[in-house]
């Protein structure tokens, strides 16, 4: 049986995905947020007599379906997708969403599969690294860090903007740690994003071109990733480069899976 979730459910959904912080980072963080009744966000359930077997969550357009389960009623999930008009983005770990992903004959505007690796504390000891040139990203800076990583190849059409940091700041959603050299030169930076209570994903981790393979971006991920664990948070991240991925294994970070991305255009 499928229905919507409400708050009465929580508990039991909560108890389906919590064993797994990383790999449900946006459910969890999208239920802290906006809850069951917000009008940009449905959850429904998949039951087996009364346990909660499988959820598929909406926000927006984006579906995100999870499953510890080998099986689910990817049927029922689709059919719940389909009810809903225009384009949609289908994303998720991909042995939950590859089954989904042949109920849909759209064309496909974006495919990606990505790996995805998730951290709980640091391979190495770092208590005596000097980080006293690592520090938070201010508001004042925001625009020479969109200006730095903007000049980095790999992120030059990437979507900053002083906008999504301020709402990430006022939300508690995101941070970003800087480094600056002794000239005062904005060398490095690492960020947070869809922070919640268990977990969050690291992204735009980058060095400015002019001062790259001096360890700087690592620096700033190590002073990031320590920070973070002192919340109790788990950390994960999503790469395609292999040498990116050999990187952040240094650091601690195990591959866990892939996460798949697709956006389909209805017409």
């Amino acid at each position: 049986m499928i229905r919507l979730l409400t708050q009465a459910d929580h508990e039991h959904v909560m108890a389906l995905v919590s064993d797994k912080p990383a790999e449900n980072l946006f459910i969890i963080g999208d239920i802290e947020a906006y809850g069951y009744d917000a009008e940009i966000q449905q959850l429904w359930g998949q039951f087996e007599e009364d346990t909660l077997i499988a959820i598929l969550l909406r926000y927006d357009r984006n579906f995100i379906p999870y499953s510890k389960r080998d099986f689910y009623d990817v049927d029922g999930f689709a059919d719940i997708i389909l009810q809903h008009d225009g384009d949609f983005e289908l994303s998720g770990l991909l042995e939950v969403v590859a089954p989904l992903k042949e109920k849909f004959q759209f064309k496909t505007y974006r495919d990606s599969t990505l790996y995805y690796a998730k951290c709980e504390k640091l391979a190495y000891d770092t208590e005596q690294r000097d980080y006293s040139n690592v520090t938070t990203l201010q508001p004042h800076e925001y625009e020479e860090n969109i200006d730095m990583l903007k000049s980095i190849p790999e992120f030059v059409h990437g979507a900053f903007s002083i906008e999504v940091r301020k709402r990430e700041a006022k939300n508690n959603t995101g941070r970003t740690y800087i480094l600056r050299n002794d000239e005062d030169v904005m060398v490095a930076s690492a960020s947070t994003t869809a922070e919640n209570s268990q977990s969050a994903m690291i992204v735009s981790v980058g060095t400015n071109p002019p001062y790259k393979r001096k360890g700087y971006a690592t620096i700033c991920m190590e002073k990031l990733c320590s920070d973070m664990f002192k919340t109790g948070r788990t950390l994960c991240l999503f790469y395609d480069n292999p040498e990116a991925g050999r990187i952040y294994k240094r650091l601690g970070f195990e591959d866990i899976g892939y996460w798949s991305m697709t956006r389909y255009n209805r017409g």
